[in-house]
């Protein structure tokens, strides 16, 4: 369910706002009953445990540079 503020009362309310878009729900900010701005909770980007078969390192990855060692 969908709810609907003007702009000064979604500024007032914005905690409350908050607390009902984290579960799912969406609220629409309308300005002279025009809808600008929907507000909803932005899900996780969830990792998938072995997506990165074939990703690998080269052998020296931790030797330190070259150039770093010069200015040192």
């Amino acid at each position: 369910m969908e709810r609907h503020y003007k702009p000064a009362d979604a500024r007032a309310r914005f905690p409350e706002i908050v607390q009902k878009t984290m579960p799912g729900e969406s609220v629409i900010v309308t300005k002279e009953n025009r809808p600008v701005v929907k507000i909803t909770a932005i899900k996780p980007v969830t990792r998938t445990p072995g997506t990165g078969k074939g990703i690998w390192m080269v052998p020296d990855f931790d030797a330190p540079l070259e150039d770093f060692a010069k200015s040192v």
